[in-house]
């Protein structure tokens, strides 16, 4: 029997011994692997903290302390450590746990954390409150009160948010510890002036033996405790410690200009010395950094060695190079060969190529990313136009600026990011994209239900927020042809800004071998046609494909036209009033909003041109979150997969009573209507 099997929560951990603890992470480490290999999920993330988590639940009470995340894809051994084992077999089902921090889970998860650098900024909050509670921590006042960490890396550092955090962090007159998990990676490679700073920090000759330099600085403090006037002499003795080499190295009190004491790089993968580390830590009474460094993928040598293929893979399996050999565990799999479960052609290659063909044709037309070049399929245009696309790193705000500014010079940028990720750069789309009037192209990648993410990534807001910006032009792609002529319409689109949204999904044939029309401003586009319909569809992306299906299936019962609606904003008026003005009863459809998405605004359209709108039906995500599962799962429980399709356009087609229809057909021949 395991170590881990017995540990339900950190009170179980703590009645181990140190000696214990390398196994308890193995078998960590061991559990994740063979889970991810099976569902996917976010591997070398979790395998390169799984020292540190074991380290920080085995000296603090997070059942009592506050433990926030900053980068959620992290938290599977923490999760594994407070009770939820039986739960990893559902790992980013409804029926498992998330892949992020749930606070609906357990009360060991503080927020649902799924997007980089909230994580200082809440724990500065939570610090606030404790104090104003009569809760907070103090050794000499308040000894059993809350401790607040925060654990922050995968190169989020370097996020505004967590700079601002940092700047207010540095005000608190209290225990707070920011753990800063330094693994020189985001999900790629991070990007920019800080990133380069904590590289030069690893790489340093005089950083190499982490445990010895601990221990040194460790030594500084009498007696390893916290004394009356420990924070003193600590701050002095780790600035001492720092300026002894700096004439030979980097200086490491970046963070000491925030008002933190700054400790480290250790080694976030020893165990004693974290612990130790950690105890000593856990009794200031003043801010600090503790600067840990760890490898991405630890410990599992196809993720150390790819840590972005593997950041967050689909399923795998290894598969043994020698078919004779004894079988080898997941993580030595070395000589091995490791195969990712394929599922068809995505969308975000679909993109990437399209990319690069246009970028091939137009030398004006630049891209960006924030941090996500894989996940975005930029990775093949970086190598490919270096000097005309960027990552950013992790700062959607700046990248939407940077576009602003190339805009201003005559580019034509493209900016690649998801859409859950567009929300944090909404004011740069506002005042310094659509008010000046300038026209930068965005890419909205994971557009609708995500799938295994759930709420925290979400891309269920994008043309709600953008809808709002007058000038604004926003498409939707529903399959590979109409990305290409989506695209090429914004390369061309010069009034202001413009956004395609395509979902985390592979991309449909339905319509391959029929000739995709370019796009033309707010005019959608006739899938399937009928001389007097029962019903009319408006579906925008994706959902216009499944529109179709569910039509086909009621083929000789309701007479369904179908149309991909190709703009939320602005919509075909012209379709809209023909529709009603027959009589015809519209379904909009889309993996958006109800609130502020395509259906708001035909409806509006309708209001603005006298129109009863009665006969218009609004199909679209609740207003309510919808959790972690199987994106085909979430659309059903929206109402948008294609049974519930079928069963929308029925009831929509019913509602058109027979009364009306022989006025409709004879008001239409009477203006000289075309039959079809």
């Amino acid at each position: 029997m395991g170590l881990l099997e017995n540990i339900h929560s950190p009170a179980d951990l703590k009645r181990l011994s140190v000696e214990d603890l390398p196994k308890v992470a193995a078998e960590i480490r061991d559990s994740i692997v063979t889970q991810v290999s099976r569902s996917g999920g976010h591997l070398a993330p979790n395998l390169g903290v799984v020292e540190l988590t074991v380290a920080l639940h085995y000296v603090f009470d997070f059942g009592h302390d506050r433990l926030l995340f900053d980068v959620g894809h992290q938290c599977y051994p923490h999760k594994l450590l407070t009770g939820r084992q039986s739960m990893l077999a559902g790992l980013r089902t409804r029926s498992g746990m998330a892949g992020f921090p749930e606070p609906r889970e357990s009360p060991y998860d503080l927020f649902s954390v799924g997007h980089a650098g909230t994580g200082i900024s809440t724990a500065v909050g939570m610090s606030r409150g404790d104090l104003l509670n009569g809760e907070a921590f103090d050794p000499h006042t308040n000894p059993a009160g809350r401790r607040v960490v925060t654990l922050i890396g995968d190169a989020s550092i370097v996020n505004g948010v967590a700079m601002e955090g940092l700047n207010n962090a540095g005000t608190l007159k209290r225990q707070f510890l920011v753990i800063l998990n330094d693994n020189g990676m985001s999900i790629s490679h991070p990007q920019g002036a800080v990133a380069q700073y904590f590289d030069r920090v690893r790489m340093n000759p005089l950083y190499a033996d982490f445990k010895r330099t601990a221990r040194r600085v460790l030594g500084h403090i009498p007696g390893g405790s916290l004394l009356e006037d420990a924070y003193h002499r600590a701050g002095e003795a780790t600035k001492a410690w720092i300026t002894q080499r700096a004439e030979s190295g980097p200086e490491l009190g970046w963070f000491e200009h925030f008002g933190l004491i700054t400790v480290g790089p250790i080694d976030g993968h020893d165990l004693p010395t974290l612990i130790e580390f950690l105890a000593e830590a856990r009794d200031y009474d003043r801010p600090m950094v503790l600067h840990v460094k760890t490898v991405k993928g630890k410990g599992c040598s196809f993720a150390e060695g790819d840590s972005t293929k593997f950041h967050s893979p689909a399923a795998f399996s290894v598969v043994k190079s020698d078919p004779d050999g004894a079988d080898l565990p997941s993580l030595q799999a070395e000589g091995c060969r490791v195969e990712i479960k394929k599922g068809g052609r995505s969308f975000t290659s679909a993109f990437g190529e399209a990319m690069m063909d246009l970028m091939s044709r137009d030398a004006r037309v630049v891209a960006c990313t924030a941090a996500m070049p894989d996940g975005t399929g930029l990775t093949k245009i970086l190598a490919e136009f270096p000097d005309r696309a960027w990552d950013t790193g992790i700062c959607e705000s700046h990248a939407l600026d940077m576009m602003a500014g190339l805009a201003k010079t005559g580019y034509r940028p493209f900016f690649a990011v998801y859409s859950t990720f567009l929300q944090r750069a909404f004011d740069q789309a506002f005042q310094e994209v659509s008010l000046q009037g300038l026209a930068v192209r965005l890419c909205l990648d994971r557009a609708g239900l995500v799938g295994g993410d759930g709420a925290v990534h979400h891309g269920f807001c994008d043309v709600a927020i953008l809808r709002t910006l007058p000038g604004a032009a926003i498409l939707g792609a529903m399959d590979e042809p109409s990305l290409r002529a989506a695209i090429e319409f914004m390369r061309e689109y010069d009034t202001g800004l413009s956004a395609v949204r395509y979902p985390r999904d592979n991309v449909s044939s339905l319509f391959a071998s029929e000739p995709c029309p370019p796009f033309v401003l707010g005019r959608a586009r006739a899938l399937i046609t009928h001389d007097e319909p029962d019903v009319a569809v408006l579906a925008l992306g994706t959902c216009a494909i499944d529109a179709a299906r569910a039509a086909r299936e009621l083929d000789g019962q309701v007479r369904v036209a179908v149309y991909d609606a190709r703009f939320a904003k602005p919509v075909d008026g012209a379709l809209i009033r023909d529709l009603l003005t027959r009589g015809v009863p519209i379904v909009t459809v889309e993996d958006h909003s109800k609130i502020g998405g395509l259906g708001g605004a035909v409806l509006e359209s309708a209001a603005a041109q006298s129109l009863d709108a009665s006969r218009v039906s609004v199909l679209g995500l609740p207003d309510a979150w919808i959790y972690q599962d199987s994106r085909e799962e979430q659309m059903a429980e929206a109402g948008l997969d294609v049974p519930s399709l079928v069963r929308a356009f029925r009831s929509a087609a019913a509602s058109r009573s027979e009364v009306d229809r022989p006025s409709v057909v004879i008001a239409r021949q009477g203006v000289g209507t075309r039959q079809a």
